[in-house]
């Protein structure tokens, strides 16, 4: 049964909104963000990119189409907790199964329905992303806040482990489809729009578990190898950069996104950083720095990686970078793309190999389809290689 009734929602600066409850009962501990589409809730909900995160949706009306079997992007709800600001009174669209209220308790996913969206995503933007607690059983602040204050944070933490696939699994092209490349796709988070991207385009996708070693990935003869989005620290996921040097070495052509770009950075040398609140949202404008082209952008994530040579709050502006080689233990690289809000680095590129990585999500189109070419440059590597 939905939860009904008061509920709190505390941020670790002691920042405090009260609201009513909605989805289940209960408490939701975890990183306090938010995400600007206006649409996607059901997409957001199942991203395991949000594993350990209450998310809050800045759009103001949420659940107007309830939730349907088909939109899911992985086996549950991985967000800890949801807050938005009025819950939609009915469902509308003959695709809907059950509303968001019902499938939210049906997860035992706590959530919050406030006014103050618009002041917390500001508070958020001005403070960073922080610690919080949702809470329907206790609405008192000055017993929830020592509890949020030891609650884990994002930093170090290693949860692609947690939200992988246990076992290997195949998504095969569509029937009338040639299969064209066979794809190894380690899944450090993959959402089912993925593998379904590259299936349609005549790939063979075996998606592995996070910690498959290079061996292991090697060993399935792949023509092209895929890391995949996901959650949490790439500081934390050194078995990940492992494996991908490993790839690397072995010449396979590699396309990453998301965390797995961060990744590719990681294994190039380069560190990475946690974003003050991140990006999240369908609306995120980013320059291919080898173009001038702009492409508007779904993204999720609060890490970046760091671009060579240069503290993070150095970033010159993306609209004035032209790319500049870098040495690796690869070959030559270049950063290819900036985000133009902020300059934060959203794309590297293997001068002398076959490898590159964005840290945008090419396989959503919540409106625009701007980077849907991306999957075709890794099937034309792959081409290129055989």
């Amino acid at each position: 049964m939905a939860a009904t009734g008061p509920a709190v929602l505390v941020l670790e600066d002691g920042r405090t909104f009260t609201g009513e409850a909605f989805g289940a009962d209960g408490e939701a501990f975890g990183e306090m963000v938010f995400n600007t589409g206006m649409t996607g809730y059901q997409e957001t909900l199942t991203d395991p990119s949000y594993c350990r995160q209450i998310v809050a949706m800045t759009a103001p009306h949420i659940g107007n189409t309830g939730v349907n079997d088909e939109d899911a992007e992985s086996r549950r709800i991985w967000v800890s907790g949801y807050v938005i600001r009025e819950p939609s009174r009915i469902t509308s669209s003959w695709r809907s199964r059950r509303s968001l209220d019902t499938e939210l308790s049906n997860n035992g996913v706590t959530g919050i329905a406030i006014s103050g969206t618009r002041a917390l995503t500001r508070h958020l933007r001005e403070r960073g992303a922080m610690r919080a607690v949702i809470s329907t059983l206790s609405t008192d602040p000055d017993e929830l806040l020592p509890r949020v204050l030891a609650s884990p944070g994002m930093t170090g933490a290693d949860l692609a482990r947690e939200v992988t696939t246990p076992e290997p699994y195949t998504v095969r092209p569509p029937d009338g489809t040639t299969t064209r490349y066979r794809v190894a796709a380690v899944d450090l988070g993959i959402k089912t729009a993925t593998p379904r991207a590259m299936a349609e385009r005549g790939c063979e996708v075996l998606v592995l578990p996070a910690d498959s070693t290079a061996d292991q990935i090697l060993a399935a003869g792949p023509d092209g190898v895929f890391f995949s989005n996901g959650p949490g620290d790439p500081a934390a996921a050194g078995y990940a950069v492992e494996a991908m040097r490993g790839v690397l070495e072995a010449g396979r052509p590699v396309f990453g996104i998301c965390l797995g770009s961060q990744i590719l950075g990681r294994a190039l040398g380069l560190g990475t950083y946690k974003l003050r609140f991140g990006h999240r949202g369908v609306n995120q404008p980013v320059m291919d720095l080898r173009t001038r082209r702009v492409h508007v952008t779904s993204h999720n994530h609060g890490f970046a990686v760091q671009p060579p040579g240069k503290n993070p709050d150095e970033q010159p502006p993306a609209a004035r970078t032209a790319p500049v080689p870098f040495e690796t233990a690869y070959g030559r690289a270049i950063v290819s793309h900036r985000n133009l809000n902020d300059g934060v680095v959203e794309g590297l590129r293997l001068l002398d190999a076959a490898a590159f990585g964005v840290q945008y999500h090419p396989e959503a189109a919540p409106g625009p389809h701007d980077a849907d070419g991306l999957f075709d440059e890794f099937c034309a590597l792959m081409e290129a290689a055989k």
